[in-house]
């Protein structure tokens, strides 16, 4: 088998590396990544590490070329013309490549209402691969809870949660719980009967919620009082994201970011672990 991973350094990619090498041979492993320099520990390992570039579909054919999986990770930009342009080349180099099934990473934010910036991307992506000649399957991430863990010392500081979501729950997932699911569909074919999975954990947080989980793991008194979205944009622009960032949850706002799916479990056989225990150990390290 050839199992390739796009994006293989990024968080995601790094961890659904880890996690894959713990289920097939380092030497079935392709790694298609824009710095090679970043993948020495896999390259020690005994897996292929080749140059990518999503812009060009020609180093993108020589990544998945005869890819029995493939595993596509979008990269980090922050529009969707941006991104949709890069999935065009990857469903063109893929075809071309003739890879036999296509593993893409999605997010619960992709429905026709959101005004999330990039809901048009990640809504575009099953619709462009109903069209394509491939056998795909779009695993869609709920929020990533990793980030809550740096953010905690400020949010201790100011005393609040202030994401600007008023009655509106979220859902989360850890990248290791979402990379371990990638890895375990890669090399479970049965389960590519399924289009289109879901990762969440098995419930969402409203901010009061959140805000009385984050104070147990912390011991610190944590309430919520939300600032508006364009405070939001103002206080968390760095690198530019402020404006997507609070597109974002004026879309969880509407209860867009809210889903709850048993698609983990049915995937890895268990519930995938709660935020109070992931934040706790986490933390605990």
């Amino acid at each position: 088998m050839k199992y390739v991973i796009t994006g293989a350094t990024g968080h995601l990619g790094r961890q659904i590396t880890r996690q894959l090498a713990q289920r097939v041979a380092p030497e079935e492993m392709t790694l298609g990544v824009h710095t090679p320099s970043k993948a020495t520990e896999f390259v020690q390992q005994g897996m292929t590490v080749l140059p990518l570039d999503y812009r060009d579909v020609t180093s993108l054919v020589a990544s998945l070329r005869q890819a029995d999986v493939a595993i596509y990770v979008p990269s980090k930009s922050h529009d969707s013309f941006s991104r949709v342009s890069e999935f065009e080349n990857i469903v063109t180099a893929a075809e071309q490549a003739q890879v036999k099934h296509l593993l893409v990473m999605g997010f619960i934010a992709d429905q026709v209402n959101n005004p999330f910036d990039l809901s048009a991307f990640y809504g575009y992506v099953p619709r462009r691969l109903v069209a394509s000649t491939l056998d795909y399957t779009v695993v869609r991430n709920a929020l990533y809870a990793d980030p809550l863990v740096p953010y905690l010392p400020e949010l201790i500081a100011r005393g609040n949660v202030i994401y600007p979501m008023g009655d509106a729950s979220l859902s989360f997932i850890s990248l290791a719980e979402s990379a371990a699911a990638f890895a375990q569909l890669a090399v479970t074919p049965t389960l590519w009967r399924q289009p289109i999975y879901t990762l969440t954990q098995e419930r969402s947080y409203t901010m009061p919620a959140l805000a009385e989980v984050l104070s147990a793991v912390s011991d610190a008194k944590i309430g919520y009082a939300p600032v508006t979205l364009s405070q939001f944009a103002a206080l968390y622009n760095e690198g530019n994201e402020g404006h997507m960032l609070a597109s974002m949850y004026a879309g969880g706002a509407q209860g867009l970011l809210a889903t709850v799916s048993p698609d983990f479990r049915q995937i890895m056989g268990r519930p995938a672990q709660s935020l109070p225990d992931f934040l706790s150990a986490t933390l605990a390290k």
